[in-house]
């Protein structure tokens, strides 16, 4: 029986749309590979160039057996130099001046022959020569497992500690404000805590920070030991600085955008540090002492006694050039509340404040350059602690305990 006249047209329809999609579903196919392919293209043009810019010609590389890989290279042609305003800068591998109370003295150089109380892994494998720099490579995963390409080793989010207990970034810090500042000293206690997610970090760090009379511009100069896994794709502990002259929107990690000019060749930046510290037994700190040199104005970097690492030119900053308005010590993390909860991303040694010595994460030797260049133990300070049930701080004259497990029964 024929069907209907209506329904034969129906039906003639449906066969034509039919063969329609059969040729246009493949169609569409190759043009979706086809976009992919080009983005692919431009993705990977992208990181070969980034990786060109990030990666100077080394004079001799190093494998580190953490993974890592060092270059060596020429102290006149690290990245530094890539910065406009720094084009014709000449290196100074030594302070003009220095503080009266840290005497500089000849044997504290840029010579190999002393033996550190900071190693890195690498160290293991070799040591980079005279005239040349540590740089740890950047790597095309690094790149490909990144959020942006173009910005990565850069803070994505405004990192000065708050009271905002709303924030993705948490905190334990002593702040200290109320006068005009040339430098900072502070030995920083040495854990591997453990960090939940790959994007976020556990960090104990120093802010060194001068913002405008409306507080909306900000310039910094950060440093410390960090767990961060989506720029180092591990979860070891790592020595990092971080610099930037316009509230976090340029600057960055390490040696990955021209500014601070490295003059030791014995540690890297962004390298891992060891050894970590035992829960009740041994404990390792770095010292960290940043001071401003009064004959060229650039704020230099000094690590433990004798480990000068270089400065950032007084040329990078327009609100920093001068002097800053407050210092900050203390620990941050980033708090992604997957599934509503917190993260159990650990601060310090992952123990609460109240532990103590040897259990207790610490920072000690606390001190500040004052206006009067007179190095002296923190006074008009302040706790910035966001959430005191997760992660808290206990002071003491110039030290003070922090840290905390992150999510538990009394930090859901």
């Amino acid at each position: 029986m024929a069907p209907p006249c209506g329904s034969g047209r129906r039906w003639m329809r449906a066969v034509k749309l039919t063969l329609l999609l059969f040729f246009l579903v493949p169609m569409s196919s190759v043009g979706i590979r086809n976009t992919n392919t080009i983005f692919d293209k431009k993705k990977k043009l992208e990181i070969q160039r980034q990786l060109k810019r990030l990666n100077k010609p080394a004079l001799k590389t190093i494998k580190s057996p953490d993974g890592d890989i060092i270059d060596c290279v020429d102290i006149k042609k690290q990245p530094a130099f890539d910065h406009p305003l720094l084009k014709n800068h000449t290196i100074q591998m030594r302070p003009g001046s220095y503080p009266e109370e840290f005497l500089f003295k000849e044997s504290n150089n840029v010579s190999s022959n002393s033996k550190p109380k900071i190693t890195q892994s690498w160290h293991l494998n070799g040591r980079c020569p005279e005239g040349t720099i540590p740089i740890r490579r950047t790597k095309e995963e690094d790149l490909l497992r990144a959020s942006s390409v173009a910005n990565y080793g850069r803070q994505k989010y405004n990192s000065i500690p708050n009271d905002d207990n709303n924030a993705i970034h948490e905190y334990a810090t002593l702040i200290e404000e109320g006068d005009t500042y040339y430098g900072m000293n502070a030995d920083i206690n040495v854990w591997n805590p453990h960090v939940q997610e790959q994007n976020e970090f556990s960090l104990a760090q120093f802010w060194l920070a001068a913002a405008d009379n409306n507080g909306v511009n900000r310039d910094t100069i950060e440093g410390g030991v960090m767990v961060y896994h989506e720029m180092n794709q591990d979860y070891r502990t790592r020595l990092f600085t971080f610099w930037t002259n316009n509230g976090y929107q340029s600057g960055c990690y390490n040696l990955l955008c021209p500014g601070f000019v490295q003059t030791d060749n014995r540690l890297a930046f962004g390298a891992s540090l060891e050894p970590y510290s035992d829960y009740g037994g041994d404990q390792s700190s770095v010292n960290f002492f940043v001071f401003k040199d009064n004959v060229d104005g650039h704020w230099w970097l000094q690590l433990g006694d004798n480990f000068i690492m270089g400065y950032w030119p007084s040329s990078l900053f327009s609100i920093l050039a001068n002097s800053a308005t407050s210092v900050t010590w203390g620990g941050e993390v980033i708090n992604e509340q997957r599934g509503g909860q917190h993260t159990t991303t650990q601060m310090g040694s992952g123990h609460f404040a109240e532990e103590g010595p040897k259990r207790a994460s610490f920072f000690q030797n606390l001190k500040v350059i004052d206006h009067e260049v007179v190095l002296r133990g923190p006074r008009d300070n302040r706790r910035i602690v966001t959430h005191p049930n997760c992660y808290n701080l206990l002071r003491g004259d110039d030290f003070f305990y922090y840290g905390g497990p992150g999510r538990s029964p009394i930090c859901p």
